[in-house]
């Protein structure tokens, strides 16, 4: 594919200025196209706590789980980013007593250049997280079955819809303040 690109863009090129080079054209190729590259997935921080064991082995299993995600993102060096995606899980019986408490931070290094400031936002706050999000859930789904609890597997989560909706709120607090 990138030769493709490198014969399209020295086509269009020639066409602009017969002195144009290959050499000349791929410094302006590469600012043209977006890249984004994972470089590593890894476990930033994890816990398990299980306040109830072995109670809670003994009980009835009808556990309230309740799931709570976050992400964030910092620039690590040029073009280079770590995201990283944090899911806290509680299950809790059917008197709020918790039985257990899992957190997880599930992170990645991406190389990412040659965006919009808008998608650079999206890519970050929506593609990576989406990209982590099933090595957190079997992450997730290991620690539970480790401890002792019958296997917990969360549903799929829409990082396009969480990301529009953070950024529509951002924009009306904006539009508030001013």
């Amino acid at each position: 594919m990138s030769e493709e690109s490198t014969s399209e863009e020295s086509t269009s090129e020639e066409s602009t200025s017969e002195e144009s080079t290959s050499e000349e054209s791929t410094p302006a190729e590469s600012t043209r196209e977006a890249q984004f590259v994972l470089q590593r997935i890894y476990v930033k921080d994890v816990s398990f706590e299980s306040p109830k064991a072995p109670a809670a082995f003994l009980q009835q299993w009808k556990p309230q789980v309740n799931l709570e995600l976050n992400s964030s993102n910092s620039s690590v060096g040029n073009d280079v980013f770590e995201v990283v995606l944090s899911l806290t899980i509680t299950a809790k019986n059917e008197k709020e007593e918790v039985i257990y408490l899992i957190e997880v931070q599930q992170a990645g290094v991406f190389l990412i250049k040659g965006m919009t400031a808008d998608g650079m936002a999206q890519t970050l706050g929506s593609f990576c997280p989406s990209v982590l999000f099933p090595y957190a859930r079997e992450n997730v789904d290991s620690i539970v079955t480790k401890g002792s609890f019958p296997p917990l597997m969360l549903a799929p989560v829409n990082f396009d819809a969480i990301y529009a909706q953070a950024k529509a709120q951002a924009e009306s607090q904006n539009a508030t303040i001013q």
